[in-house]
């Protein structure tokens, strides 16, 4: 990763904002700038040299993983060190310390400045990692588009082995294992398998609900790799599926299909909510649509912009975002349909690849 090239943007970020250095508290944002994964450290960055304060424990992969920053191993808490460091600046002269405000809780900051006293002024610096977040660079890229395959590779795998009489937590762990077994670190959320009536909870969790006879199930998850996130759905109908349920999901997949032709350059983050509800509204859909349409996704899996109805954020060449439309009708069931696309020039990508026909089980 080119940690220098993401640290100079800061630098500009911090030129307009005058400020001196940044504090970086939130992990996902320590990582973007010097690489470091470990799940307590804190880092001051600043153009005349960025520090990572961290303890013992990692002491070892630190040395291995950071790149352009000096790694500082304390004793006591790393705000704390921080804080030191600071009132030693300020003795010379005034500094002004962006924090990220939403990442730090008020305790912590009564331990930062009472550890900094002297002449360091804090100011608040909401959002200046994750606005660099936003774009991402190639190897990024081929990070993403790894992630987003193998997701769409074993859930063509783990489908073969699903039937009724099957619970959905022996499903999820059927994908969680498939990916581990493959090379991920993880999953970025907990696994999404929901079937029959359950399949019309957005965000339903696996149980040991049994699949039933007939239905949709839907399938909604993720793995990491190297430290970024895929997600994707999908929905699959137990059964044969009657023509009210085709209509269904054909509607829902025509509204991904125009919401996925919508993200490109410029567009506006709500223009891509429009267009995917428009056509639910066309079909009478659009009351069961109870959420936005997707959102962008990289070293978390919930990333900006948020793609969801007056939002007026611009679309950017590199971002990716997830495009999700669903539809859910208590008592009955639910559909979701979502990739992962790429903003580009030339038109939307998707890394996403398995096939969104309606799949009969």
């Amino acid at each position: 990763m080119d940690y220098r090239a993401r640290q100079k943007r800061l630098w500009q970020l911090l030129e307009e904002k005058r400020l001196d250095s940044l504090l970086v508290t939130h992990l996902p944002n320590v990582r973007y700038l010097c690489g470091f994964s470990g799940s307590a450290g804190v880092l001051l960055a600043s153009p005349s040299g960025s520090t990572l304060f961290t303890d013992g424990r990692y002491t070892q992969q630190a040395r291995a993983e950071v790149e352009r920053a000096r790694v500082v191993i304390t004793r006591k808490a790393a705000l704390a060190a921080v804080g030191e460091r600071l009132r030693r600046d300020s003795s010379r002269a005034s500094v002004r310390v962006g924090i990220e405000t939403e990442h730090l809780t008020v305790g912590a900051r009564a331990l930062l400045g009472a550890a900094a006293r002297g002449r360091t002024r804090f100011l608040a610096a909401s959002g200046m990692v994750e606005q660099l977040r936003r774009t991402k660079d190639s190897e990024e890229l081929k990070l993403m588009r790894a992630a987003a395959r193998l997701g769409s590779q074993i859930f063509e795998r783990v489908i073969r082995k699903v039937r009724p009489g099957i619970r959905e937590v022996e499903i999820a762990a059927e994908l969680e294992f498939a990916a581990r077994r493959a090379g991920a670190e993880g999953m970025s959320f907990a696994t999404i398998v929901a079937a029959g009536p359950r399949s019309a909870l957005p965000h339903a969790r696996a149980s040991v609900q049994r699949v039933p006879r007939r239905g949709f199930m839907v399938f909604d998850f993720g793995v990491i790799l190297d430290g970024y996130c895929s997600d994707m759905t999908r929905t699959v109908h137990v059964g044969r599926p009657d023509p009210r349920s085709r209509a269904l999901y054909a509607a829902v997949l025509e509204a991904q299909e125009a919401g996925v032709q919508a993200v490109r350059p410029q567009a506006a983050a709500g223009d891509v909510d429009r267009a995917a509800r428009e056509v639910l509204e066309r079909h009478k859909l659009a009351r069961y649509f109870t959420h936005s349409t997707g959102h962008g996704v990289g070293l978390e899996i919930h990333e900006g912009p948020r793609l969801a109805k007056g939002q007026s954020e611009k679309l950017r060449d590199g971002m990716v975002v997830t495009v999700e439309p669903g539809v859910y009708v208590s008592g009955r069931g639910g559909v979701r349909i979502e990739d992962m696309v790429l903003v580009t020039a030339g038109g939307p990508q998707i890394l996403t690849t398995a096939s969104k026909e309606l799949l009969t089980l």
